[in-house]
């Protein structure tokens, strides 16, 4: 078919009239389906319960690991990080099952008693952040909840608009980045070695300006041929900036979304500061639960191998998803999407104004959205166009059931605005 905007109105209103037919047997299904969140499915989580063995003693180099103490992490949990991240074990905390703790907390500690020296954040009621977009939505609410302003930051195929990043940091109320650097929320996008190279080298006009890196998908490629991301602690050195950045991760789509482990990344000093602000905080974090992943594991090439029963279960359904938005989306001109190696998600951007009353739709046919604007800070999008697909989830028969609803709805959307 032509695209839609050359079709004459009744053309688009014959085409509006068999979408409706079909939309029509779809709701007569009453079905249930959620594509709203990246979680793992069932087949996923089961790859991991083999390390609940009941023969595992529990010691961890010496250490007991049902005592106190060991606030940064067991020796073997920390090591097996610093494989995996590339960096030094002693730049390495082991932490708890969430690494939005780690952030949550580490912004909370800029807020209590400041970043290296500077001035607490709390005194100062004009914090800003930059936010590339669209974005994380837990990045925006770990913001909001401390009244910090968001400030949005296009992204292009090679990561957030540095022009546009170069100047904003020129305000020294700017005080930080949010981002994903490797399969970014949710466009999937990964920053190219260039982009790296130039965040390392900002000089923000703030000294405690922090970049918070959400590795989150740092080993979660769809197959062999996986997106490269330049290790940015490699970097930073070169332009003295080697407290800059503050890097997070977890196993939560490794091994359990509940109950895995985290880790936090840092430079020397920046780690200093944390371990003094643990010592208030925390006994120790879970170290039971690290020993199992680590004696689970070994070393970082079993996780690499463990990785790739993730990919065989989820390729599957990325190409489900990705052969419908081109089968019945391709040629129309009302969307685009993206075709991402890795991560969770696919991000599809439909016709501007569009976005919220195809998710309307989709809720009347039964199937669970990501709820639209998410993607952006405070919840709006400007453009009311981005929708965030998370396929991991539902089962393939599902799946394929809930990509076809979102393709007809997305037309349907975008036939009712080009008729007014």
């Amino acid at each position: 078919m032509s695209e839609y905007t050359k079709l004459t109105k009744e053309e688009l209103l014959k085409e509006k009239e068999l979408l409706l037919k079909k939309f029509d047997e779809y709701k007569a299904m009453g079905l249930s389906l959620d594509m709203s969140r990246g979680k793992p499915c069932k087949e996923q989580l089961d790859l991991s319960m083999g390390m609940f063995s009941s023969d595992i003693d529990y010691i961890d180099e010496g250490i007991d690991t049902r005592n106190y103490g060991i606030l940064d992490g067991i020796p073997s949990c920390k090591k097996l990080f610093a494989e995996l991240l590339g960096v030094e074990t002693k730049n390495v905390i082991a932490g708890p099952n969430a690494s939005l703790t780690l952030m949550f907390d580490y912004i909370c500690q800029c807020f209590a008693h400041g970043v290296l020296g500077e001035e607490a954040w709390r005194y100062n009621d004009s914090i800003k952040f930059l936010c590339p977009v669209p974005g994380y939505d837990r990045h925006f609410t770990i913001l909001d909840y401390f009244d910090i302003e968001m400030i949005n930051v296009p992204m292009n195929e090679n990561g957030p608009d540095m022009a546009q990043i170069k100047e904003y940091i020129k305000d020294p109320n700017v005080k930080g980045m949010f981002c994903v650097p490797k399969y970014s929320n949710p466009s999937g996008i990964t920053y190219s070695d260039e982009v790296v190279r130039e965040i390392a080298a900002l000089k923000p006009a703030a000294k405690d300006f922090r970049i918070i890196w959400d590795n989150a998908y740092f080993i979660h490629d769809l197959d062999d041929n996986g997106d490269k991301l330049l290790n940015i602690f490699d970097v930073l050195p070169e332009y003295g900036n080697d407290d800059m950045v503050i890097e997070v991760c977890s196993t939560s789509k490794i091994t359990f979304s509940g109950a895995g482990i985290s880790a936090i990344v840092a430079s020397d000093a920046n780690i200093a500061q944390i371990m003094g602000r643990l010592n208030c905080q925390t006994i120790s974090y879970d170290k039971m639960n690290q020993l199992r992943h680590s004696r689970f594991f070994g070393t970082a090439e079993a996780v690499k191998e463990h990785m790739k029963k993730h990919a065989a279960i989820l390729k599957p359904k990325f190409e489900i998803v990705l052969k419908h938005l081109e089968n019945e989306l391709g040629g129309l001109g009302v969307a685009n999407w993206g075709n991402p190696k890795g991560g969770y998600f696919i991000s599809l951007d439909v016709m501007e104004g569009c976005a919220q009353r195809v998710g309307e739709l989709c809720k009347e046919a039964g199937v669970t959205l990501t709820p639209v604007g998410a993607t952006y800070p405070y919840g709006k999008d400007p453009k009311n166009s981005n929708i965030r697909i998370a396929p991991s989830f539902p089962p393939v028969e599902e799946l394929d059931l809930a990509a076809g609803i979102l393709c007809v709805s997305v037309k349907l959307a975008c036939i009712e605005k080009l008729l007014g």
